[in-house]
């Protein structure tokens, strides 16, 4: 299979060049080079996909297979104006962040959407209603039987700079005190994660056979509590755990979910019950298939420490942030 990544360089287009070339496929890279180089074996081809021209070096061959990451609009209309004619299997690498409401646990693809953005660029503010524009491109382009549309739940593993799911694993295993007590949030929410080795898998099994549709593409339901304790576990922390209210939380200023001052994977309750807890029973049935989140956490945790521990994060609490909220929930919990 001849295939081409639209964007291949960076952690999940990276992982779908290498796992195709691992699969014997003839693999193409198309990106500006920048977050780091494809797997070796793989082509790179070096353009701007807000450039006039981009896709003339690839525009004039035939594909078996395309695979775009991108989540500006502009970029996938331009990438399918100019290649689609010559590809047979079209996939598109979406987001569940596609849907107008994340309250209802279990809702499939059928679910409303956010409005489609108008106009070429999206910003961090617009990601979800990008995304939706991005879809309605390739459909139209495609049409619904002509393209894999992969709704992508949160990706795990090594790899992940937007130190999301590597967050829990290395703080367990690098406390912030002394006694190694941990803060954590006191919440039932349901986490859902997708290791991205097993996403860019089924990306390529996909295109090898043809497989289209719009599906949810993520790992199983785990809750907060049990996601923690498989960190903790991996980690081999043995520290006090320091329960808190997401209301506490809040009222202290800790953002949910990314960003600074954060807990990753929290998120408030009742709107984002659902947020990761999607039915995926379309990609199962496509053939998605996940391992074990203490394999994807353990792995994690590995690439967390090659990395530094002390590194600056794009999400978590700083070690003296979590040093004054633990004092602080002590001292709440003594005076009632």
């Amino acid at each position: 299979m001849r295939l081409l990544v639209l964007g291949g360089t960076a952690w999940l287009g990276h992982r779908i060049a290498s796992t195709a070339l691992d699969r014997g496929h003839q693999v193409t890279t198309l990106a500006r080079g920048e977050s780091g180089s494809p797997p070796e074996g793989v082509q790179l081809v070096r353009a701007d996909r807000g450039a006039p021209g981009a896709y003339d070096e690839v525009a004039e061959q035939e594909w078996d297979a395309v695979v775009d990451l991108a989540r500006q609009p502009g970029q996938v209309r331009s990438a399918l104006a100019a290649l689609s004619a010559r590809t047979r299997h079209w996939g598109f690498v979406s987001s569940c962040s596609v849907y107008a409401a994340h309250d209802t646990p279990g809702a499939d693809e059928s679910g409303a959407l956010l409005p489609a953005l108008e106009g070429d660029e999206a910003t961090p503010e617009t990601y979800g209603e990008g995304k939706v524009a991005c879809e309605q491109a390739v459909l139209e382009a495609r049409g619904s039987a002509g393209a894999l549309v992969a709704r992508s739940g949160l990706i795990a593993g090594p790899g992940d700079h937007s130190d999301r799911t590597g967050y829990w694993p290395l703080r367990f295993a690098h406390p912030a005190t002394d006694d190694g007590s941990v803060l954590v949030p006191d919440s039932p929410l349901t986490t859902q994660v997708v290791d991205a080795r097993d996403l860019a898998d089924w990306l390529v099994r996909c295109a090898e056979d043809g497989v289209t549709g719009t599906m949810n593409a993520s790992g199983p339901q785990v809750p907060l509590a049990e996601h923690l304790a498989t960190a903790r576990e991996v980690a081999g922390h043995r520290g006090e755990l320091v329960p808190v209210s997401p209301d506490w939380l809040t009222a202290q200023g800790v953002e949910p979910w990314s960003g600074l001052r954060s807990l990753p994977l929290w998120l408030p309750l009742p709107e984002y019950a659902g947020f990761m807890a999607r039915d995926t029973s379309a990609a199962q049935g496509a053939g998605l298939t996940c391992r074990p989140l203490a394999e994807s956490l353990e792995d994690v945790l590995v690439w967390e420490l090659q990395q530094g521990p002390g590194r600056p994060r794009r999400a978590g609490l700083a070690p003296l942030e979590e040093r004054d909220l633990l004092a602080a929930a002590r001292a709440a919990a003594g005076a009632r």
